[in-house]
Parts: structure tokens; sequence; C-alpha cells
């Protein structure tokens, strides 16, 4: 069961949402909440989800400011952002913030579910619209310590692949996968893959 909490302040769209979570096998809506404000209050306290959807664009405290808090107080938490805005500078700063994939408010409700599994099995997933403005974004590589198969692994996770479709994709296992990635995160010097994933497309690494 994939435990989710989701933070949108248009009431119709929060209820459709939850009615969608709870309607479906292996899903269950644990929290609901209009604000980051009221989210907070409970979040890590009474309530501890697997996957938090949270709206970019909120009253008061906005979901790109927000999520820095969740994942300070959530670090296991797996945050998908919604936004009606495919625009980079929030994608890059949501990113930096903690969180782990992005989708338009148009996707449809098969991908969204298909999307909170993805998260939750550690994977990154994004509309092909934002991966699209991502990729077209950075076109020169910069210098780095990493080795050839730690940059196609890190191209890989900047994809939204899990650890096990890498492993697919180069035919090798997943704890090589593992084994590369901690390298990576010690010669990027971050902590987390959406920290890798961030700093790998603001500095044009991949």
């Amino acid at each position: 069961m994939i435990e989710v909490a989701l933070i949108e302040d248009d009431e119709d769209i929060r209820e459709g949402l939850q009615l969608l979570l709870d309607d479906t096998d292996s899903y269950d809506c644990v929290g609901s909440f209009a604000s980051c404000e009221d989210a907070l209050q409970e979040l890590g306290v009474n309530i501890l989800p697997d996957v938090l959807l949270l709206d970019i664009n909120l009253p008061g405290m906005s979901g790109v400011a927000g999520s820095r808090l969740i994942r300070c107080k959530l670090p296991e938490c797996q945050i998908l952002m919604l936004t009606n805005y495919a625009d980079d500078d929030l994608i890059f700063e949501s990113l930096c913030n903690g969180a782990g994939g992005y989708l338009l408010k148009t996707t449809t409700p098969g991908r969204l579910l298909a999307a909170i599994k993805e998260v939750w099995e550690g994977g990154a997933p994004m509309t092909a619209a934002i991966a699209k403005r991502v990729l077209q974004s950075f076109q020169r590589p910069t210098e780095t310590q990493l080795t050839p198969r730690e940059l196609e692994i890190l191209s890989h996770l900047c994809q939204g692949k899990s650890y096990k479709m890498i492993a697919a994709a180069l035919f090798i296992s997943t704890g090589t996968v593992h084994s590369h990635i901690k390298k990576i995160y010690r010669k990027l010097e971050v902590n987390s893959k959406s920290e890798a994933v961030a700093k790998a497309l603001q500095q044009r690494i991949v």
C-alpha cells in the first residue's frame, strides 16, 4: 500500500485526487491539505506519507518553498510536484529543495497513479514536455571527475529512471548501479538522487 498525502488549494482538484487514490487498490490518501502551512502542522507528526503530491503554485507559502521544509521534516517521503507551469526555474528550484518528480495537472489519472508508484520505487517521473525543456536547456557538458560510466548512469538518473531500470538498460546488476551512484554522490558532494540530478542539470554535467 502506497500512502499518499496531497497539498492542493483548488478544492475540486483536491477532492478529485483524494477520490482517485482512495478508490484505487494499493493506494491510500492519508492526508489532504489546502496549504503548506496547514500540512506542516500534521506532516511528520500524525501523518507520515510515502509520497506527497504538492501543488507548485499555492497561496501563502508556495509549493517550491514548502518542499524544502517538508523535505526536512520527512526526509524519506518522495515529493511529486503538480504544476500548470513548465517553468525551468521552478523545476530546478524544486529539485534543489528535494522534489523527486514533476507532472502537469493535465496528466491523466492513469499516468498520475503510475508516476506515484514510480517515484515511490526510486524513479523521477516527469511529463515529456517538462523533460524536453530540461534537456533542451543544457547543451554544453561541464568538466567533471566522473568516469564515463558514472556520467552514463547520472544521465539515466536525470531521465527519471529507477536503479532497476538503469541496471537493465546497461546490463549490470542493481548492486553495481548502487555502487556507482555512491561514488557519484561523493564526487558531486550531494546526499540524494534529487540533489545529484539538480546539480547535474544546473552545472550542465550531462
